[in-house]
């Protein structure tokens, strides 16, 4: 979201009411006992124009008295923080000028949950708005821009009142807004309202596009305090030692490196010895090394002993902004490209003189006619009636910073000029120079991107056929900006958009094309059905299916071989990969791109051009080692990855199993067969499931929590307290409890702890759940019911082996007790006797807060925490690294989309110079952008042959005669076509052919047609929609070395 905020300096608004958490249902909300959000316009110059004004029609409304709604706003929390947020929610935001650049602010400002959105704008609406202001329709020509837009942008949330306002903005209208942003307006206009503004202490932003190119000037006043920076999460580290001296210099433990910068600030904690430094205020370090660093002065300070955590102190940073009058004559760039390092100074120059021919002319220049002083891109897009979609998102894409920023400190802001710039977009051959005619007017909703490329790309544009693979946040972008270019929207074109996914509430604070009332449907069809509303000529079919290999009969040699390119919208990687496989093979263009938080990217893939997706990948996440979960967790990660692991081990994977047992007769076959301990542990929860933890009753249930309890919090740590007592020292002499290992103690149950009642009405719900038990969540009936069960004493055991690392455990000798798995396997009850009985495994949701899974988290996580003295994590907090949620904003959505459709104007041009293509990468909470080259297809070569990842051998499979290829044919084949040896071929995980082969399989092979044997050898079926098979080979070239050579296509149908 742009976030554009300010300082909460209006007064606390009464208490509005609570917003519902379940979805709006379309027929309340059209029957009226739903009041439409902000459809209070009137025919007057001010519609509800006081920002502080309660909403006349009773809506829920922001403000600092207001619980945030995090079933809506979880994935914005998680990038914000709940300070900024209640901060945002009190910044009143009056957005002037909705052409295509000001409707996206105000969406994206919306969707963020600020106190209100004022809409300004006095001019109707024309032709060349179409193309970039997506809640125009034909039907609106004529109509005030601001007025038409009102009531779909008030759709966006209704939490946030929009209103509308057609008058001056005077100084009185002015004072009571917290930010102001102005857009498509002449410059005396900016300079009057940035007087106004910088003496009242208004945030002002200015924000224009003009064809491919953008400026945004940022005006927060003369005190602006930033108190984070960078919006990551403070580091930490453990520490192994602390030097005395001056300065002391502290050592951190060599399992991670502590990450920290010369200049950071940090603060200790836990330090035993030197304890002196758990008082200190905020010290200001310079880094030695990847695990070193000086602090002050220490010559005084105790002796260290041991232990201790120093973490990173976020300090206030403040910054003084210029008025726009004198920024304008001095002004300070942020470079979002460092290849074109001039200009921005050249396009500070070239808006003023916009403005100045504006001025004089009362008009803007034509498209591709006129040139004078000051306007020398003109002729390259930067004219006033150019008008493209995808700058949009672009030009505000930095302002995402400020209304955070503005309230609560969040974020570094754009200091103070920032300029952008797509020449690339253009043609690249001179000789295809547009001119005025190409490029002059028709009277189409297309008319301000024809000002900037011409009728001929716009033409090209409606006969794309493209495939979106999804249709989430990035997806519905996606789909906006294709139905604003045209994309797909003339004869022949079609967007095929695909997603199996359907809409949750928390979607509805980004994926902006989705309402409260569409909560429950298909992603895919929504978002099909929205974007028709906004071009109703837009071809495009909506599916369900997931992309993958059991989906390649409906997207097939035929379904790729008609695509001109696709994008993907995905959120793994997997997913992606798979997906640039298939582009690869079909040699298509292939949009890639992603965000988390305030980041995003943006990758090319060109074919014969570029790498692949694949052809570089991120290092895999480092996971947390075994031994650390079960028994020395000495962060809240772990002990929510555990608490993670514990529900998966107790409320599905046993129920799983235990259907299995009853259902498939060659279970117990199956499980005596897995490796190492695995059999005894499967079969000991069925056991448990099935007989000995049986539940008969809800009480049963509860008495099952209560003990289970005791055994994790209690009885675990006794035993591994007796294995290990707390002053053991290991063979070196050190404390055994030291470092990363933190010393546990065990908890006493208390039925008046609150976290204590929590699991174990969490538990018991759960637990009776997997039997069909209906539980309770009435926490004193749940009291009553513990008051009857007994608990078994535990006495610590001698002999019982806790291994200390993961080395020990791969070590240690798995071997299985089998007395042991005949007495369960004796102690099972037939499954002939269980056919009406069934369990119900639960799979993991983290965003139902009625279900007991996050209940059950937090819980068993905290508890786990207390055992090891390890700070406990709230449930937001818990939700986010529990649940893996990826953090996200809608306005670093948009800049990413913004991008990928720049890249999408070359695609469709067949831009040839890889210099041409753009990968992008930004954070705007630095604010940092950056564009560089996509990397160049790495060139292979056998013999005199370069080839490339793009390149494979095309071979006929079938003859002229009808015949296919024999395994023999094929392998002459290579070797006089090719001049190579064939040593080995495979396709997929099945081996067709080695040298090794034995003679007998050899000669039974050798005259069997190609794909007679892949059938025999790969036990599957050709499908009918298989027009080609893939070989891989391995070679010998004439002097018999091995040789990499490309895959082959062995064609078949």
């Amino acid at each position: 979201m742009p976030m554009l905020g300010g300082c909460g300096l209006c007064s606390d608004p009464p208490l509005p009411p609570q917003m519902s958490s379940s979805p709006l249902s379309k027929k309340r909300r059209v029957s009226g006992s739903e009041p439409k959000t902000g459809s209070n316009c009137s025919s007057g110059n001010s519609v509800q124009s006081d920002p502080r004004a309660a909403p006349a029609n009773g809506m829920a409304k922001n403000g600092s008295d207001v619980d945030i709604d995090e079933s809506l706003y979880s994935r914005q929390l998680y990038v914000l923080g709940h300070e900024a947020m209640k901060r945002l929610q009190n910044a009143s935001v009056l957005v002037s000028g909705l052409r295509g650049l000001g409707v996206e602010i105000a969406k994206n400002i919306i969707l963020g949950g600020v106190k209100s959105v004022t809409l300004h704008d006095t001019e109707p609406a024309q032709w060349a708005d179409l193309a970039s202001q997506f809640y125009l329709r034909e039907e609106d020509l004529g109509k005030n821009r601001a007025e038409v837009s009102q009531p779909r942008l008030a759709e966006l949330n209704s939490y946030v009142p929009v209103s509308v306002h057609t008058g001056a903005l005077t100084e009185d209208f002015l004072s009571p807004f917290q930010v102001v942003v102005l857009t498509n307006s002449p410059l005396e206009e900016q300079l009057r309202v940035g007087g106004i503004c910088h003496s009242k202490g208004i945030k002002m932003v200015v924000a224009d596009t003009r064809g491919l190119f953008g400026q945004l000037f940022c005006d927060f006043g003369d005190d602006m305090v930033v108190t984070d920076t960078n919006g990551e999460q403070p580091l930490s580290a453990m520490i192994s030692m602390i030097t005395k001296g001056c300065p002391g210099e502290v050592t951190c433990l060599d399992e991670a490196r502590h990450g920290f910068e010369s200049g950071d600030f940090v603060s200790f904690t836990e330090v035993d010895g030197m304890k002196e430094l758990n008082h200190c205020p905020p010290m200001e370090i310079k880094v030695l090394g990847p695990y070193t660093f000086s602090i002050g002065d220490t010559s005084s300070f105790s002796e260290y002993v041991r232990g201790g955590i120093v973490s990173q102190v976020k300090m206030p940073q403040k910054i003084s902004f210029k008025p726009l009058s004198v920024a304008l004559a001095e002004p300070d760039f942020v470079v979002t490209d460092f290849g074109k390092f001039e200009h921005p100074a050249q396009l500070h120059l070239a808006f003023q003189a916009l403005h100045d021919f504006q001025r004089q002319h009362q008009r803007l220049p034509r498209p591709r006619s006129e040139v004078g002083p000051g306007l020398w891109r003109a002729r390259d897009g930067l004219t006033g009636e150019g008008g493209v979609c995808v700058t949009a998102p672009l030009c505000p894409c930095p302002d995402a910073p400020p209304l955070p920023q503005a309230c609560s400190g969040k974020f570094m802001p754009i200091t103070q000029w920032l300029y952008f710039d797509a020449l690339e977009c253009l043609p690249e051959d001179s000789k295809e120079a547009l001119t005025e005619e190409q490029c002059r007017p028709r009277n189409s909703r297309y008319d301000g991107q024809i000002a900037v490329f011409g009728a001929d790309l716009q033409a090209k544009l409606g006969q794309q056929k493209y495939f979106l693979v999804g249709a989430g946040a990035i997806g519905c972008e996606l789909l906006k900006n294709f139905a604003l270019l045209g994309l797909a929207c003339g004869d022949g074109g079609e967007v095929t958009v695909t997603d199996m996914d359907t809409i949750e509430k928390s979607n509805l604070n980004r994926q902006f094309l989705f309402r409260p009332w569409d909560v429950t449907k298909m992603k895919s069809d929504t978002a099909a059905a929205a974007v028709r509303q906004m071009n109703p000529n837009i071809h495009i079919t909506s599916h369900q299916d997931r992309v993958g290999p059991d989906t390649e009969r409906v997207y097939d040699d035929d379904f790729f071989e008609g695509l001109d390119g696709v994008a993907n919208a995905l959120d793994n990687v997997d997913a992606r990969m798979y997906m640039d496989r298939r582009c690869v093979y079909y040699r298509k263009p292939l949009l890639e791109s992603g965000t988390l938080g305030t980041k995003g990217n943006v990758q090319v893939v060109i074919p014969f051009l570029t790498e692949s997706y694949s052809s570089s990948q991120d290092p895999p996440e480092k996971s947390i080692p075994i031994c650390t979960l079960k028994n020395f967790p000495n962060a809240i990660e772990h002990t929510l990855q555990w608490a993670r692991d514990e529900f998966e081990g107790l409320f599905k994977q046993p129920a799983e199993s235990v259907n299995q047992y009853i259902s498939d007769p060659k279970f117990m076959e199956r499980t005596l067969k897995l490796p190492g301990t695995q059999p005894l542990e499967v079969l000991e929860a069925v056991n448990k499931s099935l007989v000995s933890d049986r539940p008969r009753s809800w009480a049963d249930c509860v008495g099952w929590a209560c003990r289970h309890w005791h055994c994790q919090y209690s009885n675990n740590i006794r035993q591994l307290l007796h294995n290990f007592p707390p002053h053991q020292k290991t063979n070196s002499g050190t404390l055994f409890w030291s470092g990363p290992k933190r010393c546990p103690h065990p908890l006493t149950f208390d039925d008046s702890n609150p976290l204590h009642m929590d699991y174990i009405v969490a538990a018991a719900n759960l637990f009776a759940q997997t039997y069909g038990i209906t539980g309770t969540r009435d926490v004193g009936a749940v009291a009553e019911l513990l008051h009857q069960v007994q608990v078994p004493e535990f006495t610590p055991k001698s002999g019982v082996r806790i291994h200390i690392s993961d080395q020990e455990l791969q070590n240690a000798n798995a071997s299985v007790d089998d007395s042991r798995l005949e007495e369960l396997k004796s102690s099972l009850p037939n499954p002939e006797d269980l056919q009406s009985f069934r369990m119900y495994p639960i799979d993991f949701e983290k965003d139902d807060d009625t279900n007991f899974h996050m209940d059950f988290i937090v819980a068993a996580s905290n508890l786990r925490a207390e055992n090891y003295d390890i700070p406990p994590a709230d449930r937001h907090k818990s939700k986010l690294i529990a649940g893996k949620i990826i953090p996200a904003i809608a306005t670093t959505t948009a800049a990413v989309v913004g991008l990928v459709c720049l890249e999408l104007y070359k695609v469709v041009q067949g831009h040839k110079r890889l210099e041409s293509y753009k990968n992008g990468f930004l954070n705007l909470a630095l604010p940092f952008f950056g564009f560089s080259e996509p990397i160049a297809c790495p060139r292979n070569k056998y013999y005199d042959i370069e080839w490339t990842l793009w390149d494979r051998f095309e071979v006929q499979g079938v003859q002229p005669s009808g015949e296919e290829m024999t395994l023999r044919q094929f392998l002459a084949y290579f070797k006089s076509e090719h001049r190579l040896e064939i040593t080995m071929l495979s396709q997929g995980v099945s081996m067709l052919y080695s040298f090794f082969m034995p003679p007998t399989k050899l000669r039974e092979r050798h005259d069997q047609p190609m794909t007679e044997i892949v059938t025999k050898v790969s036990k599957k079926k050709i499908g009918r929609h298989v027009k080609a098979l893939v070989f891989e080979l391995c070679c010998n070239d004439d002097s018999e070395c091995d040789i990499e050579v490309p895959y082959v296509r062995y064609t078949i149908r």
